[in-house]
């Protein structure tokens, strides 16, 4: 089957290619001719991910889905939430975000926190969604070289090594889009047969 993802992340395609597994042909909105940005300016995740899979059904009629995430911390009352990308800037800058993060938990001794994925689907003119969330904390500074955005100051609960010490198939197993992400591939697999 082959289905739209709203991302050009090649980070984001590689963890979803390798959970959705074989018999899945992911297409990017650039490989459809989208190349303008999709909108995500609703106040949720819930509502990001839709926004972002409508307008992309609406311009090119494919099933497709689209995910938000957000990194959302206690001691922070929930923040940065559905403004994790543009924490600090309006741009991703990963590095700004960051630091951004541990200026605000500074002196904070509640650093637990989760991270929460919502993807949207539309499959044949029908809307789902799946949800797939992670706790954890934040630790004092970042550790670890792989994955991108908040990874290397994460560690889940239960572990010891930060999502960015981790690699792909460790953090596939137990990350918040891995959960989201095999919820889908077993919806999809179930209409399959």
């Amino acid at each position: 089957m082959e289905i739209l993802f709203a991302t050009n992340n090649a980070h984001k395609l590689a963890e979803v290619s390798a959970v959705l597994g074989d018999g899945y042909r992911l297409v990017t909105p650039r490989d459809c001719g989208v190349t303008g940005e999709i909108p995500e300016t609703q106040p949720t995740l819930e509502g990001n991910a839709l926004q972002k899979a409508r307008y992309l059904h609406a311009r090119t009629g494919r099933n497709c889905f689209a995910d938000d995430t957000g990194l959302e911390v206690e001691a922070l009352g929930g923040a940065p939430g559905v403004h994790s990308a543009r924490y600090a800037t309006d741009g991703h800058d990963f590095a700004a975000n960051n630091r951004l993060l541990l200026r605000n938990l500074e002196g904070k001794t509640n650093r637990r926190a989760r991270f929460r994925t919502v993807i949207a689907l539309i499959l044949n003119g029908e809307e789902h969604l799946f949800e797939g969330i992670v706790e954890g904390h934040i630790i004092p500074a970042e550790r670890g070289a792989e994955g991108f955005g908040y990874d290397p100051l994460f560690v889940p609960e239960g572990g010891d090594k930060t999502f960015a010490e981790m690699d792909a198939a460790e953090k596939n197993a137990v990350s918040h889009r891995g959960r989201a992400m095999r919820k889908l591939a077993a919806y999809l697999h179930s209409i399959e047969k």
